[in-house]
C-alpha cells in the first residue's frame, strides 16, 4: 500500500468512526426530543383535560417561614451593590436573611455590601479567615457554620444558593416557602438575558439554557426522579443540609473539593434518597414568562471558555470520580448524558476538521491532481449513514430554535443555528482545558481554585426581559410577620469597617451582636449584626 493508498484508508475510517459516534448521540437526543413530546401531549390529552395549569397568582397564601439566601463572593465589588438592591426592592417576602461571605483580600465587595444595608437589617456579611480564592464550596460552609452558630438556626427551613450576578425574580422566595413540604431540592430555570444579536459568544448560552431548561431537565425529572442543582434559584431543605453535613468529611455539606458543588451536592441528596424537583411555573394565565433567575453570562470567547472548563471539570470529571453512578437505571442515563459532554465537545470539531479535509481531497480530484478515487461512494452505506446524521442534524437545530424562539423571539431562535458552531468551538477549547487543568491536579497535586467570572448586572429594568419590567419597580407593602429572634454567629464583626476604614485604624473588640427584630411596618427582619468567621480578617477595626 502506498501513500495514496493509507490517505484514502485512513480518510474513509476516521469518517466511519465520527459518523458513528454522531449518529449514538444524535439517537441520544432524539430519544429525548420524542419523550419530551410524548409527555407534553399526554400531559395535555389527561392532566390539563381536568385541571388549569397553575401559575404564580394561584398559589395560595401561606404563612411566611424564615428562609436564609447563601450568596459566596469573589472580587465582585462591580455587581454586588445593585443585585443586593434589586433584591431588596423586588422580593415580595419579608422574612429572609442574606449572608453574604467575602474573603480577607477583597475588601472593596464587603464595603459596597455593606453601603447597602447600613441598619443592619437583613445583610449579614462573614469574613472567611483565609485568603481567597478558594472554591464555592468552601465559602459556603463558612456561611452554613454561621447559619448554624445562629440562635435562629432552628427556625431556617431552607437555604437559597444565588450568585452576585444574579436576578432574583420577585416571587421566587413565595413559591420556596410553598413547595418546601414537597422537596429537599427545588430548582427554577436559569435564564440567560440576552446580548445583541452580533455576540454570537454570549448568544450561545441562551441556546443551550433555552433548551437544557424548557426541555432536558423536564423530561429528567419525569423519567429519572432526581435533578442537577444549577447552583443559583435553588433551595435546600435545612434537614437535607444537615444530614450532609453530619456525614460528609468536609466541614460542612457542601463538597469543598468540587468545582462545582452544586451538581455534587444534588447527586449525595439522591445518594440518601431526597426528593428533588425542577419547577417551571408561569407567572399569570397568559404561561409566556416562568418563575426564574436571570443573568448575564460571558460574551468573550476566552471567559465563556474559561466557566465552561470549570463546569466540565466538575460535572464530568470530579463528580464520576466522587460520586460514581448512582440512582435508577434512568438516572444513570440521565449522568451518561451529562459525562458525554467532554466527548461530543471534540467529536463536533474533529467532524469540522474532516469536512475540510474531504473538502481538499475532492478539490484534489477534481483539479485532477490525483486519480484517487472518493473517500465516501455515493451508493454505499456510508453515505446513507452521513444522510441519517444530516437528519439528526437539523432536528437538532429545529429543536434548539424552537425553544429559542419561544423564550427569545424568532430572531434570536434564527441566530441560534449558525450559534451552534461557534457553541462547538467554545465546547472544544473547553474539553481541551478542563483535561488539561485535571491532569495536572492529579499528577502534580495543583489545586483546582474559583476562578474569577467577570459579570455584569443590568443597571435599569429596562435592560430586563418583558417579562420583569414593572416588577422591579414596584415594592409591595405586606402585612407585618411574626418576630424571628435570632443573634449572628460568632465570629468577625464587620462593622467597624463601614464606621471607619481608615488605613490606620487597628484592630479592635468585636460589639456585642444584637437580636433580630421587626422593623418598619413590613415585618422585615433586622438588628442583625454583620460578622465573619475564622481569624485573620485584615479589614481595619476588627478584632479576633
Amino acid at each position: 500500500m502506498d501513500a495514496a493508498d493509507a490517505l484514502h484508508a485512513g480518510l474513509n475510517l476516521l469518517v466511519w468512526i465520527i459518523a458513528a459516534l454522531i449518529l449514538l448521540s444524535g439517537l441520544d437526543d432524539l430519544f429525548i426530543d420524542l419523550a419530551t413530546h410524548y409527555r407534553s401531549l399526554s400531559r395535555s390529552l389527561t392532566i390539563y383535560r381536568k385541571s388549569a395549569r397553575a401559575n404564580s397568582q394561584s398559589l395560595p397564601v401561606q404563612k411566611q417561614k424564615p428562609i436564609a439566601i447563601f450568596l459566596p463572593a469573589w472580587n465582585e465589588s462591580d455587581v454586588i451593590a445593585p443585585m443586593l438592591k434589586r433584591l431588596r426592592r423586588s422580593l415580595r417576602y419579608d422574612h429572609y436573611v442574606v449572608f453574604l461571605g467575602v474573603y480577607p483580600n477583597d475588601r472593596e465587595t464587603a464595603i459596597k455590601a455593606r453601603a447597602v444595608d447600613r441598619e443592619q437589617s437583613w445583610l449579614k456579611i462573614l469574613c472567611l479567615d483565609h485568603d481567597g480564592p478558594t472554591s464555592k464550596g468552601d465559602c459556603l460552609n463558612h456561611l452554613w457554620r454561621a447559619l448554624i452558630a445562629d440562635p435562629a438556626y432552628d427556625d431556617f427551613q431552607q437555604i437559597i444558593l444565588h450568585d452576585a450576578e444574579d436576578v432574583v425574580h420577585p416571587d421566587e422566595l413565595q413559591l420556596f416557602n410553598y413547595l418546601a413540604d414537597r422537596a429537599d431540592l427545588i430548582q427554577l430555570p436559569v435564564i440567560p438575558l440576552p446580548p445583541p444579536l452580533r455576540s454570537l459568544v454570549g448568544g450561545h448560552y441562551l441556546d443551550e439554557f433555552a433548551e437544557s431548561h424548557q426541555k432536558d431537565l423536564v423530561l429528567r425529572e419525569w423519567m429519572a426522579g432526581g435533578i442537577p442543582c444549577a447552583g443559583v434559584g435553588c433551595a435546600f431543605s435545612r434537614k437535607a443540609l444537615s444530614h450532609i453535613a453530619q456525614i460528609s468529611k468536609a466541614p460542612g455539606p457542601f463538597p469543598q473539593h468540587s468545582l462545582t458543588e452544586d451538581y455534587e451536592l444534588a447527586l449525595m441528596l439522591l445518594k440518601l434518597g431526597y426528593n428533588s424537583i425542577f419547577v417551571r411555573l408561569p407567572e399569570s394565565e397568559d404561561q409566556r414568562a416562568v418563575i426564574a433567575t436571570r443573568e448575564y453570562f460571558p460574551t468573550a470567547f476566552k471567559a465563556a471558555v474559561s466557566q465552561k472548563s470549570r463546569w466540565l471539570i466538575g460535572i464530568v470529571l470530579q463528580s464520576w470520580k466522587s460520586q460514581g453512578w448512582p440512582g435508577s437505571l434512568a438516572m444513570r442515563y440521565m449522568l451518561m448524558r451529562d459525562r458525554k459532554a467532554i466527548l461530543t465537545a471534540f467529536m463536533g470539531v474533529a467532524a469540522y476538521v474532516l469536512v475540510l479535509a474531504l473538502a481538499l481531497y475532492e478539490g484534489a480530484r477534481h483539479a485532477h491532481l490525483t486519480d484517487m478515487p472518493p473517500i465516501i461512494d455515493p451508493r454505499s452505506p456510508l453515505m446513507m449513514l452521513l444522510f441519517l446524521n444530516a437528519g439528526l442534524l437539523i432536528n437538532r437545530a429545529g429543536h434548539r430554535a424552537f425553544y429559542t424562539g419561544r423564550l427569545y423571539g424568532w430572531q434570536q431562535g434564527l441566530f441560534s443555528i449558525p450559534r451552534v458552531f461557534i457553541g462547538n468551538l467554545v465546547n472544544c477549547a473547553a474539553a481541551w482545558r478542563a483535561l488539561r487543568l485535571y491532569l495536572v491536579h492529579l499528577f502534580h497535586g495543583t489545586p483546582l481554585q474559583w476562578e474569577k467570572t467577570s459579570h455584569l448586572f443590568p443597571d435599569d429594568p429596562a435592560d430586563l426581559a418583558a417579562d420583569l419590567a414593572g416588577d422591579l419597580e414596584e415594592q409591595t407593602d405586606h402585612e407585618a410577620g411574626d418576630d424571628l429572634h435570632a443573634r449572628p454567629a460568632h465570629s468577625l464583626l464587620l462593622d467597624a469597617v463601614f464606621a471607619d476604614s481608615g488605613p490606620d485604624r487597628g484592630q479592635g473588640e468585636a460589639a456585642e451582636p444584637a437580636p433580630f427584630r421587626p422593623s418598619g411596618g413590613n415585618g422585615s427582619l433586622s438588628g442583625a449584626e454583620c460578622r465573619g468567621s475564622g481569624h485573620g480578617c485584615p479589614f481595619p477595626g476588627f478584632g479576633d
